[in-house]
């Protein structure tokens, strides 16, 4: 079935945003009419999008629906190289056995063991950019002082890699991320990003210390199976991952906190229901809405509708999250819904590995935030906060604060 339009026209996906509070008003319509619709991509190809949120854990969840980004008919929101296509991102690019084996090797390092090791570094790196907020001019862009340093440092951190790389890294994965930049621009973002972890990943292999990708070298040589170039495309992986998506959790998390009051009590009167309130937080932002793609390698029926053999899929995870056969009240931000079954982090074999340690540091960020600057405010109209509808991962380009 063709998602409709106003002229009955292919509806063009993705659809933006135009709050950060809400998904697109289309969705809504899609879950009651055409669950399983078809759309048309900027690259001009067409694919199916799933909206409810039945179908979409079901296709995630569905090994006939190929994860493989170097398949040539995997839809993509934008024109790619052919060298990037060539590299798959390590796990994310992967299906199985290849999948489960290269997961298995690396699933013990985001044990909530070795994740809550990490608080207390975790804490001081907070701590450190609140410092140097407030010791800056006001207002302040909390995305630049805060919401992209963390994630930032704490990959850094868990991949060994030198602070003062940190400018590089966000620099080059927002432009790789864009989906508005010339794909030129992209593709060298791509290849900068490419040839730093290749140099890094050497570096441990001659000398190796204690952190991730040192503990990958040193396992994989015991095990006779090292592969110095899927341990570039996993450092790649966490390094994208890692540090765009908690990103900009910070950003609009913060936002409904300092727009809610009640929120921000929650967590300063009862910082055990922090938890909570990430989770809720999860759920009602779901940031990478538009991420989980998939190629069918074989027929699949999903809602009632067939997917034939090479037709790409969109698993909309924030429509899930917003559907009321699920959720009630789904607009709504209630964190005492206990919503932990929510598909922020997605589903099945490919559900975020890191998805400890992003809530860990949306709990230390959070808290930490509103103990140390209660006074803090937004500076701007959420009207006039700019939203990142340019990427493939949804956001905010800036949120001034003040104090």
């Amino acid at each position: 079935m063709t998602a409709p339009t106003e002229d009955n026209t292919t509806l063009a996906f993705p659809v933006p945003r135009t709050c950060p509070y809400q998904l697109p008003a289309e969705y809504a319509g899609l879950r009651e009419s055409s669950p399983v619709a078809k759309v048309t991509l900027p690259t001009g190809r067409s694919a199916w999008i799933l909206t409810r949120y039945e179908d979409v854990r079901k296709a995630l969840a569905d090994p006939r629906l190929s994860s493989d980004r170097g398949h040539p008919d995997f839809p993509m929101l934008v024109e790619l190289a052919k060298s990037d296509r060539d590299s798959t991102l390590s796990l994310a690019g992967m299906d199985a056995p290849e999948h489960t084996a290269a997961r298995r090797a690396v699933v013990g390092e985001f044990t909530f063991r070795r994740m809550e090791a990490l608080r207390p570094r975790i804490q001081d790196i907070v701590d450190a950019c609140i410092d140097e907020m407030l010791a800056g001019p006001k207002p302040a862009d909390l995305v630049k002082a805060l919401s992209f340093p963390v994630p930032s440092l704490v990959i850094c951190e868990l991949l060994g890699v030198s602070d003062t790389d940190r400018d590089f890294f966000e620099d080059r994965t927002s432009r790789m991320l864009s989906m508005t930049l010339p794909p030129l621009t992209r593709q060298q973002a791509f290849f900068d990003l490419q040839t730093y972890l290749d140099e890094l990943v050497t570096s441990k292999e001659e000398s190796p210390e204690d952190d991730l990708l040192s503990r990958q070298v040193a396992k994989g040589r015991q095990a006779g199976t090292y592969d110095h170039d899927a341990l570039v495309d996993l450092a790649f992986l966490l390094l994208t991952a890692g540090h765009d998506t908690t990103g900009n959790m910070i950003s609009l998390g913060t936002l409904a906190l300092l727009e809610r009051p009640e929120l921000r009590a929650r967590i300063t009167d009862d910082p055990g229901s922090t938890p909570d309130v990430v989770e809720e937080l999860l759920r009602y932002f779901t940031i990478t809405d538009i991420i989980t793609a998939r190629v069918a390698k074989d027929d699949v029926e999903i809602g009632g509708q067939i997917i034939r053999v090479g037709e790409g899929v969109f698993a909309l995870g924030g429509s899930a999250n917003r559907d009321p056969a699920v959720f009630e009240n789904p607009d709504e931000l209630d964190v005492d819904r206990g919503a932990r079954q929510h598909l922020a982090f997605g589903h099945g074999p490919h559900q975020c590995l890191g998805q400890s340690l992003a809530r860990m540091e949306l709990e230390i960020v959070y808290e930490t935030l509103l103990r140390r600057v209660p006074g803090l405010r937004l500076a701007e109209s959420v009207d006039d906060l700019p939203l990142k509808n340019d990427a493939a991962i949804f956001g905010l380009h800036g949120l001034p604060v003040i104090w």
